[in-house]
């Protein structure tokens, strides 16, 4: 049965089932009115569901305030049931309601069943005493004089709550209204909620009042002592003056002074800039005149000690030798050709002219390529000192210009840090991650980074702890990143961005030979007599266990196969195996990880191969069409993108302009509809470059000629038939290799991009460069064969009869990768 409770003379009937409002940090009294902001998800929907209802809510306190979805366990069994007077929605999702408590209540069980928590309850009404005893009278007055004089203690209590608790004759209601004014914690405020009976919850609040009093009176002794000291502080003071001005008479120095002799004893040792001395000499004159024990004083000290510390004149000596700088580079790393020819020229050109700028860099490239461990290399190549300055989730601009002087705790920004870090002024300054830079209302360290990386105006540099302008121009920043796409313009056009794709297989097998076993035989204690990883075994670690564009899982797999070996040979195992073979690997590191990606078994109709490029390499994308009685509808399935959605559009309105050339009649489209599907349909697929892939497959669907499984296609679609270049050539290549395909389509205008690829990549690979469509179907497409003797059916036709097939040309295509996680 529902509980009746009576407020304002008016019935309030309270339902058996609510839903409930977990409070992180405050228990509601019962009659109090409190605002009360909510932005949980779930808690909006019971706000929601008791508005549509009978606008009440239960109120439980959490037992965790970071439990940021508390369940039943999580909330106490017993609050308070409230009615929400209003309810306001802010700007920023949340909602703000102002609700009344009404009455207790215990919990009797919870439904889950709900997006929110809702309650069963059995609503606890307040029971007034039969007879006032002396021990009830005592303790309200008790009460009543303790909440008065709180107040005048400094306890931040209304006068209105002082006159209405003066005025207040039921002593629960007394109890309740002391305890939410006396800013007690959750579990101590619970344990009043749960006191029912009024003289009980009385006594617990008589005590908790007394213990504040008490606490009260202790406040404001200790702040009476307190003015007390600083009464005897500015006595000290003036003695303090005093005693230094017979020092000065006596001719005694002070500690203050040395200091200040110390400071300017380092300030002519660290030769600063003319401009920067200047400032410097005059903040020492003013440090003289200050009180040593004063907080100006620590702070001004604290920015002397960064100024003749930094490294003003200190700079490293380049080598020079262009061989030694060459033999440095390749004993690191194994290709990257384009980088370390791009360094030593850097240093040719430093040979020929001493003061040069130094060249900013961009390293672009898919994880563990080896970008940053190619910072460090290029640092000892020419003989400098190497900073490395993570920039990820970085959304504060103090964090690269620093905090101004008058903020308690200011310090200067990561740059004058790395370089106080580095001891010279021209260090190897590596800023990684700068694709993932962020921008909140603190300002946008992107910006800020363009008058650091900037050559024109990185020659004075001003932080703003530091006040003066500091020369970056010797320095020689590198920056990495996975994407350019998300970095700002203006930033990325000051950089000279150099691309570093995915390895290939026989580099990553060159690499791990020269690099990664011999350094995991080394960490694990083991030698290469002991143990060899030859050739055939990294191979099938590289197709089988990995798929990436790096290293990094390849590094990870060869240590656990190290890992695996060193525990036997320290077990004393006297079968621990000294080389390890394929035929080992599953049981040294399980079963492959990765499918490897195969080309079709058969020619097929209606399905192409083509090209994705993704964020750790390239990957293969088979088209799938197929055709069906209809209306002439277009339907994509595939997890597409828009961008890949239009391209399906332009493919079929390109097919629909040339039915007559492919022999379609004019009808056909009209009495068909048409479905688009791209396998894996759980990975966003989007970009251009699938434009060619899916024109293919349509044409192959509507004439009935099978598209040749070993040919792999890329490049974006014009209405007109062309083709345009695309973007990642070389991860697809490797994918289209990966996958055993052996011929491509590549748009002719990515002509001059192939000619960079190695040979050895495109070695055993058909390439054909295609300018029109009617180039890649000409490679593409199969001529029609003769049906099978008797076969029930015939190759469907379109209706205005045989096929006629173009003229292939030389041809073109691309797609500029613009993906989420695969981009067509």
């Amino acid at each position: 049965m529902a509980e009746e409770l009576r407020k304002d003379d008016e019935p309030v009937k309270i339902p058996e089932v609510l839903p409930v409002l977990p409070l992180r940090d405050v228990v509601i009294f019962p009659f109090m009115i409190v605002p009360l902001y909510v932005s949980r998800e779930r808690s909006i929907k019971a706000v929601d569901h008791a508005l549509s209802e009978n606008r009440m809510i239960l109120l439980l306190a959490q037992r965790k305030q970071e439990d940021e979805d508390p369940g039943p366990d999580g909330v106490y069994g017993f609050g308070t049931v409230a009615v929400i007077m209003r309810m306001l929605k802010l700007p920023d999702g949340r909602i703000r309601v102002l609700v009344q408590g009404l009455s207790r209540a215990r919990v009797l069980g919870f439904d889950e069943a709900r997006p929110h928590l809702q309650a069963k309850i059995e609503a606890l009404p307040e029971v007034e005493p039969q007879e006032r005893t002396l021990e009830l009278e005592a303790l309200m007055r008790n009460v009543k004089g303790a909440l008065e004089r709180s107040a005048g203690l400094g306890k931040p209590i209304s006068p209105e709550v002082v006159v209405i608790a003066n005025n207040m004759e039921e002593p629960g209601r007394l109890a309740d209204l002391a305890a939410s004014n006396l800013e007690l914690k959750v579990e101590g405020a619970q344990e009043i909620l749960e006191a029912v009976a009024p003289l009980d919850r009385l006594r617990k609040v008589h005590d908790l009042v007394t213990k504040e009093l008490e606490v009260l009176a202790m406040q404001q002794e200790i702040s009476s002592q307190a003015k007390g000291e600083m009464d005897r502080s500015q006595r000290e003071f003036f003695l303090r003056q005093q005693l230094k001005a017979i020092q000065g008479e006596l001719g005694e120095g002070n500690e203050l002074a040395e200091e200040v002799a110390q400071l300017r004893d380092r300030i002519a040792k660290a030769k600063m800039p003319k401009p920067v001395q200047e400032e410097v000499d005059r903040q020492v004159k003013k440090l003289e005149r200050m009180h040593p024990d004063s907080a100006e004083t620590a702070t001004l000290r604290n920015w002397l000690d960064w100024m003749v510390g930094l490294p003003w004149s200190k700079a490293t000596k380049d080598n020079l030798d262009l061989k030694e700088a060459q033999r440095i580079l390749d004993e690191d790393h194994y290709g990257l050709e384009k980088v370390k020819e791009r360094i030593v020229e850097y240093l040719a050109v430093r040979k020929l002219k001493e003061k040069t700028k130094g060249p900013l860099l961009c390293f672009v490239g898919p994880p563990g390529v080896g970008k940053t461990s190619l910072g460090r290399s290029i640092a000892r190549a020419l003989g400098r000192k190497f900073v490395r300055l993570s920039l990820g989730g970085v959304k504060d601009e103090a964090e690269v210009r620093g905090h101004r002087r008058t903020y308690v705790g200011a310090m200067p920004g990561r740059i004058v840090q790395g370089l106080n870090q580095a001891g010279s002024n021209n260090p190897v300054f590596m800023l990684d991650e700068v694709d993932k830079i962020g921008a909140d209302y603190r300002g946008d360290p992107s910006s800020a980074l363009l008058e650091v990386l900037d050559p024109e105006q990185n020659f004075s540099f001003r932080d703003h702890y530091l006040g003066v302008p500091f020369d970056l121009s010797t320095v020689l920043f590198i920056c990495t990143a996975n994407l350019v796409d998300t970095i700002q313009p203006a930033f990325l056009d000051r950089m000279e961005v150099i691309r570093l794709a995915g390895y290939t297989e026989e580099e990553k097998i060159e690499i791990a030979k020269r690099h990664l076993v011999p350094k995991q035989l080394d960490e694990h204690g083991l030698t290469p007599d002991k143990l060899a990883v030859p050739e055939p075994t990294l191979r099938a670690i590289i197709g089988g266990w990995t798929r990436e564009a790096g290293l990094r899982n390849l590094e990870r797999e060869i240590a656990g196969v190290v890992r695996k070996v060193a525990r036997r040979v320290a077990e004393g195992d006297p079968h621990a195996p000294a080389k390890v073979t394929p035929a080992m690997l599953p049981k040294l590191i399980g079963a492959p990880k990765v499918l490897p990606d195969e080309a079709l078994k058969q020619d097929e109709v209606g399905t192409a191969t083509g090209l994705a490029w993704t964020p750790t390499g390239g990957d293969v994308l088979f088209v799938e069409a197929q055709v069906m009685k209809g209306r002439g509808n277009l339907q994509l399935t595939g997890h597409l993108g828009e961008v890949m959605k239009e391209s399906a559009q332009a493919a079929l309105s390109w097919a629909r302009s040339r039915a007559r050339q492919w022999g379609i009649g004019d009808a056909y489209f009209q009495q068909h509809d048409l479905h688009v599907h791209v396998p894996e349909g759980a990975i966003p697929k989007d970009g251009p470059s699938a434009g060619v892939t899916m024109a293919t497959a349509m044409l192959s669907v509507f004439t009935g000629r099978k598209v040749r499984r070993n040919v792999a296609m890329t490049g974006e679609i014009t209405l007109r038939g062309g083709v345009l270049p695309i973007g990642g050539l070389k991860e697809k290549l490797l994918a289209a290799k990966r996958a055993g395909l052996t011929m491509l389509l590549v748009p002719k205008k990515n002509a001059k991009e192939l000619e960079e690829i190695p040979a050895p990549l495109r070695r055993g690979m058909e390439i054909h460069l295609v300018e029109t469509i009617d180039d890649v179907l000409g490679h593409a497409l199969l001529p029609l064969g003769k049906p099978r003797r008797g076969s029930a059916k015939r190759r469907p036709k379109g209706p205005s009869g045989a096929f006629r097939q173009a003229r292939p040309a030389p041809a073109p295509a691309t797609a500029r990768a613009g993906a989420r996680r695969r981009r067509g």
